[in-house]
């Protein structure tokens, strides 16, 4: 070696240490992105506690009023749900699935002047099965479904798409929440009255 010459480093350079940090940070966003199924898991699960909690409101609707909400003429969720605030509950941010992307609405605030996220089973009285479901995510549409048929999206885009691709949950009426896949593991066939209303596109 020269005098000139500089040992060899074995060291990273800055640059290199910058482009792994780049690629750290890349990797994270993707894998706890909006759509990934890691977030989608976490969001599913603030979900279901929202179904839990608008869930004791209309328990409370339902023991005064003898029945769950009712509007005959109701073409969305939000028209029958309505009902519940604010006398039974004011927390609007319930209505809100933490996977989706539908817009706050304001505590108190009339349901129908804005749109939640969940689908709703009208028509269900006091004297409901426990394995009876009452609400859901946004579905894709309000047909009844067969175990197999498609519930929630498929590829994440609307109709259905609460919770991207990843199915959703759904809230039976003794207060249970079961998270599904897309395609339904059972039936969530309906009759007797039962009208599945779905929130405003």
């Amino acid at each position: 070696m020269t005098v000139f010459e500089r040992p060899r480093s074995t060291a990273f350079s800055l640059v290199e240490l910058l482009i792994v940090i780049a690629l750290i940070c890349v990797l994270y966003a993707a894998w706890f992105s909006f759509g990934s199924g890691v977030h989608q898991k976490t969001q599913k699960e603030r979900c279901s506690d929202n179904l839990e909690k608008l869930f004791l409101a209309m328990q409370i609707y339902a023991n005064d009023s003898g029945e769950f909400p009712l509007n005959t003429n109701a073409t969305t969720s939000e028209q029958v749900l309505n009902s519940l605030v604010p006398r039974y509950t004011a927390d609007t941010s319930l209505f809100i699935c933490p996977g989706g992307r539908d817009p706050d609405i304001p505590s108190g605030a009339p349901l129908t002047q804005h749109k939640i996220s969940y689908a709703y089973y009208m028509g269900r009285g006091t004297n409901a099965a426990p394995t009876d479901f009452l609400l859901s995510d946004r579905q894709i549409n309000t047909a009844s479904k067969d175990a197999g048929d498609q519930v929630f999206s498929l590829d994440g885009k609307s109709p259905g798409n609460n919770h991207s691709k990843y199915g959703g949950n759904v809230l039976f009426c003794d207060g249970s929440v079961q998270t599904i896949p897309p395609r339904a593991p059972f039936s969530l066939a309906f009759s007797n009255g039962i009208v599945l209303l779905n929130p405003k596109p």
